[in-house]
């Protein structure tokens, strides 16, 4: 069983000596500190153009990566609060050594900050349009020059493994990458495995996976000083964190709630057919008369989406509580929510959700531009790169490679590392710098 006052480490990536939560001052704790790092950081600036689901728009107010995050991380840090009262009310020693309701919060919160921070852009299918470069692509054909796990790190891109490698990964002056604390590490950590084997098992935390081969000493590192329960198998691969559960279930409610806010923004759901949708998720908390005294349409929708997320995250920590001994065992292979009661709610929500959001026109066009886009940048990048390592360039690779950063494809030997530091500076450009960076070459 994982023990919280391991699962609480205090401890960063080249530390010489532990960290106790009583040496922290209380006006600048460390957990508070991984928070601010990550806001900070220029890959979290870089969210603000980078789609969540609707493509940007000029004169509607719709969610980027940026926008989600800040969202998800204040719903993370009540579930992160409430569920660490109810811990130690379980576990008093950790009163004992310093530990507190808000620590709880603050971890959640950093972690759920920084969910979506390796994510590509154009949405979800950026990752896709990166792995089929390599799968189905002109990147196909540097196969036999890596292992089994290389190859499956590139053609099954991952952001979340990207996410992990952004803020662990050493650059000159910053060991240890943003060195943040071990235990905001493990909340991060949704799929704690590699890339292969690829889907072992229905196990929630086996669904993707969350680490390169390049970030595999930092990822054991962390696993292993926060003693996670490691899997009977000869891969790396663990059993979650237990705060993962409550980052998990900050994304889910806010997705749920919010893309579909967003949808009736956009004018993609009918608001009088998308209020009755949210009515039958609050219909035990609605306040009927203060309800039928709201003015407009877009007073009833806030009313609404707040009662909703308060009645989820309360959910989601009875969920927590209850589960709590099995999380800590590794013994819990789900979500929260889906053991929600709300459930029946949530998927109606994402059932109308799929057909008049994510697979609308707006976005459909979006992520086939995008599938174009990112593919040609990635052939033209791997190709420079490639001709490069072998003294080859031409005038069009040396001027193409001065658009990219030194750190990508620089003095790098390994084949694996050049792939995935092409497909990492891809990874990295916002939406708006990939369209501009495509007509430069196109044009």
């Amino acid at each position: 069983m994982m023990q919280w006052e391991k699962l609480l480490s205090l401890q960063k990536h080249g530390d010489s000596k532990p960290r106790k939560r009583k040496d922290q001052t209380e006006d600048r704790l460390d957990f508070e500190v991984d928070f601010d790092r990550i806001i900070f950081s220029a890959p979290f600036r870089l969210m603000q153009d980078k789609t969540q689901v609707i493509p940007l728009s000029k004169t509607d107010f719709v969610h980027t990566r940026l926008t989600h995050s800040l969202e998800v991380s204040v719903v993370g840090r009540s579930l992160g609060r409430l569920a660490g009262k109810s811990i130690l009310q379980k576990h008093p020693h950790l009163i004992d050594l310093d530990y507190q309701i808000h620590d709880f919060g603050a971890i959640v919160a950093a972690a759920c900050l920084a969910h979506d921070i390796g994510n590509p852009p154009f949405g979800h299918s950026g990752e896709k349009a990166i792995g089929e470069f390599f799968e189905f692509g002109k990147g196909k054909e540097f196969q036999s020059q890596l292992t089994p796990k290389q190859w499956q790190d590139l053609v099954k891109f991952e952001g979340n493994a990207n996410g992990f490698s952004l803020l662990t990964t050493s650059r000159p002056g910053m060991e240890g990458g943003l060195r943040l604390t071990y235990a905001t590490l493990g909340a991060f950590l949704k799929y704690p495995k590699e890339s292969l084997p690829h889907k072992p098992t229905n196990q929630i935390e086996d669904k993707k996976f969350g680490v390169f081969q390049k970030d595999l000493e930092a990822f054991v590192s962390v696993t292993n000083a926060l003693g996670l329960i490691k899997k009977d198998t000869p891969d790396w691969s663990f059993y979650r964190h237990p705060l993962v559960y409550l980052v998990e279930a900050a994304d889910d409610i806010c997705y749920t709630i919010i893309d579909f806010e967003d949808g009736i923004n956009k004018g993609l759901i009918s608001e009088d057919y998308a209020l009755e949708y949210l009515i039958q998720l609050v219909k035990d908390r609605i306040d009927n008369e203060k309800y039928r005294m709201l003015p407009s349409k877009e007073d009833r929708m806030s009313y609404l989406r707040a009662l909703a997320i308060g009645a989820l995250i309360a959910d989601a920590v009875h969920i927590f509580n209850e589960n709590e001994k099995a999380i800590l065992e590794g013994n819990f292979p789900v979500s929260l929510m889906a053991k929600s009661k709300y459930l029946a709610q949530m998927e109606d929500i994402i059932q109308i959700s799929v057909p008049k959001i994510y697979q609308s026109d707006e976005v459909i066009q979006k992520e086939l531009k995008g599938y174009q886009i990112i593919q040609h940048l990635l052939q033209y990048g791997v190709f420079a790169s490639e001709r490069n390592f072998e003294g080859k360039t031409t005038n069009f690779d040396r001027l193409f490679l001065k658009q990219i950063p030194e750190k990508y494809w620089k003095n790098i030997n390994e084949p694996y590392h050049r792939l995935l530091g092409m497909a990492q500076f891809v990874s990295m450009l916002t939406d708006g710098k990939a369209v501009e960076l495509y007509q430069l070459v196109k044009e």
